[in-house]
């Protein structure tokens, strides 16, 4: 069992806190919910687990792996992963290339022909498969967010953080969405995911962490949680991202 451990992290940007001392444990295999309205903290959050940027406090740690102050790039060696609200993907590169490179560096750092098989497996996942030899720059937006989970999935992450994955989607891919995000809980993925989709909640996940102006307002089953005075609050007072 590896738990993803955050305590006490605090994000400090000048004179904004933007993560107010949040602590949680998500456990092997789990499956929660980040919410909260925009600009109360989220994405910053999944950023210092990343390692996208730095905690200005706090601990954070997979299993007995610190995390915290590591560069993204052991973090990743360590099995994180993530997908960003706003797609990432190599245009100048064919699939197949765009999820070999998170194949070699992600947690086991497979190389040649490794790489490739557990590449093709990320990209049949996601429903890519017969596209492997594609430009990623020929993809629609809906194409380019599967090549994007394709990737974090190759890089066989412990933890996988999903940041908005399923925005955008039409009701059909919504579906489609949801049922692949279940698959890969079932698998011993924990992930910890930020959405706004209510319907992909219930449907998904058991737990949700709630942020509002930086700090944990509820960590409870769902549907306490989206039945909470605190939390309706919060999303009905708040109007600015960050």
């Amino acid at each position: 069992m590896t738990d993803l451990i955050v305590d006490n992290a605090r994000k400090d940007f000048g004179g904004l806190r933007a993560v107010n001392d949040v602590s949680f444990t998500l456990g092997s295999g789990e499956i929660a919910g980040l919410l909260g309205p925009n600009g109360s903290g989220k994405t910053t959050l999944i950023n210092l687990i990343s390692g996208a940027l730095p905690p200005s406090a706090g601990r954070i740690a997979l299993g007995s792996v610190q995390l915290s102050g590591r560069r993204p790039d052991l973090i990743a060696r360590a099995g994180v992963a993530r997908t960003f609200q706003l797609v990432r993907t190599l245009p100048s590169l064919t699939l197949i290339e765009n999820v070999m490179i998170t194949a070699v560096f992600g947690s086991s750092s497979h190389w040649g022909s490794a790489a490739r098989r557990v590449a093709e497996e990320a990209l049949a996942t996601v429903g890519l498969a017969d596209r492997a030899n594609a430009a990623a720059a020929d993809l629609t937006y809906i194409d380019q967010k599967r090549l994007e989970l394709a990737r974090a999935i190759a890089a066989e992450p412990k933890v996988l953080l999903l940041d908005e994955w399923l925005a955008g989607l039409n009701p059909t891919e919504l579906q489609e969405g949801i049922e692949l995000i279940r698959s890969l809980t079932r698998s011993g993925i924990s992930i910890l995911m930020v959405e706004h989709i209510m319907d992909a909640v219930r449907a998904l996940c058991p737990r949700v962490l709630v942020m509002n102006s930086g700090r944990l307002i509820a960590d409870e089953a769902t549907g306490a949680a989206l039945s909470d005075p605190a939390v309706i609050a919060a999303y009905l007072g708040e109007d600015e991202d960050a």
